[in-house]
């Protein structure tokens, strides 16, 4: 049996440590989920009628509505804020230097404030200057400003990464910078920080969460309304739940769709041969 450079096959003793570990995890995460459980249901949360909202359309339809709100918001903020990435990492990567200045003190500073703050200047902020705007349009420029500024740092981590001589080759052979940045180190970029930007937009889903602190009506600002129903006896921590499962099915349909468009890259035969092509005329 060949042993992996990395990694040495564990003996007989390292497999019985192993399984005692393994067993020993399964042991406490279980005994830590038992104790919250039986803390809930001490305290009354599994009651028939803090469950009872399950049974009422209105407020299923008010989770609902809610969770499209949070799509709402995300989508238009995932889409700029991706524009805003290409746009900010393209200024950082610039040849002159008041250029790169401008655009890293714009990618700082968004990087800097809370996420939190920032809605909140917008939202509270801004009308002391005559300046109102909704509490969807506050969520949006807010998601759109931070998330943006994160995305330009990975997509300039990416076009930095990338081996120096395909720049070098596209521009011996007459292309100019916009064209060597759009068409050579732009997609390979993406490409490669792809699961870092997937990451981000997660981040970006759950962060609409912020919203509800304006007032936007989206999914957690629908679990506080229902969880401060007194006709339901204040089920906070079962709306809780139920926005919890939602939050995590909206996760997941989004890393299945970023999953299957880098299936989809992946499988694009231009990018290969875009690659072999610079690579050839590299070694010409």
């Amino acid at each position: 049996m060949a042993a992996s450079v990395l990694y040495d096959q564990p003996g007989p003793r390292a497999k019985v440590r192993n399984r005692i570990l393994a067993v020993a995890t399964i042991v406490v995460v279980a005994a830590i989920v038992w104790f919250i459980i039986s803390q809930f249901a001490a305290a009354g949360q599994f009651a028939p009628q803090k469950w009872a909202f399950l049974q009422s359309p209105r407020i299923m339809q008010g989770f609902i509505q809610g969770a499209v709100n949070t799509l709402t918001a995300f989508g238009l903020a995932a889409v700029l804020s991706l524009a805003l990435g290409f746009i900010l990492a393209v200024g950082r990567l610039s040849d002159h230097a008041w250029v790169r200045a401008i655009f890293s003190f714009l990618v700082e500073t968004f990087r800097a404030i809370p996420l939190l703050i920032l809605m909140m200047l917008l939202y509270y902020g801004l009308p002391t200057l005559d300046i109102k705007m909704t509490p969807f349009t506050a969520v949006v420029i807010a998601l759109t400003a931070y998330n943006g500024s994160v995305l330009a740092e990975a997509i300039r981590a990416g076009v930095v990464s990338l081996p120096k001589g395909q720049a070098e080759a596209a521009y011996a052979i007459g292309m100019r910078k916009y064209q060597v940045m759009t068409l050579i180190l732009l997609p390979q970029a993406v490409k490669s920080m792809l699961p870092v930007i997937i990451s981000q937009l997660v981040v970006a889903l759950k962060d609409t969460a912020l919203g509800f602190v304006i007032t936007y009506q989206e999914l957690l600002y629908q679990v506080k309304l229902v969880g401060n129903q007194i006709s339901f006896g204040y089920p906070l921590i079962p709306a809780a739940m139920v926005g919890a499962v939602m939050y995590i099915g909206l996760c997941l349909i989004l890393s299945g769709v970023a999953r299957y468009a880098e299936y989809r890259i992946n499988k694009q035969p231009g990018t290969k041969k875009a690659r072999a092509k610079m690579e050839n005329v590299q070694v010409t």
